[in-house]
C-alpha cells in the first residue's frame, strides 16, 4: 500500500497543477480531491525524502504490472 500511496499522491499533486476545470466538471468534486491529496501528503514521509524520485520511480516499477518480456506471466 505505501507504493500505491505514493504514486496517487504524485498523480494527484500533478493533476492539481494543471488545468483541472477540463477534467473536473462538479465544483463538488474539488473538496474531496484536495482532502484525499492532504491526507497523502501527511502520511508519506518519503515526499521529503533526498530521494524521492527514485523512491517514486521503484514504486511506479512495482506497480506496473509485469510484461511477457519482463518474465510475466502469459
Amino acid at each position: 500500500m505505501p507504493d500505491e500511496a505514493l504514486v496517487l499522491s504524485d498523480w494527484l499533486e500533478r493533476v492539481q497543477m494543471t488545468d483541472l476545470d477540463r477534467m473536473v466538471d462538479d465544483a463538488a468534486v474539488w473538496a474531496p480531491i484536495h482532502r484525499i491529496a492532504g491526507t497523502l501528503d501527511k502520511a508519506l514521509p518519503d515526499l521529503f525524502a533526498a530521494d524521492y524520485a527514485e523512491r517514486l520511480e521503484a514504486a511506479r516499477r512495482r506497480l506496473r504490472p509485469a510484461t511477457e518480456d519482463e518474465g510475466g506471466i502469459s
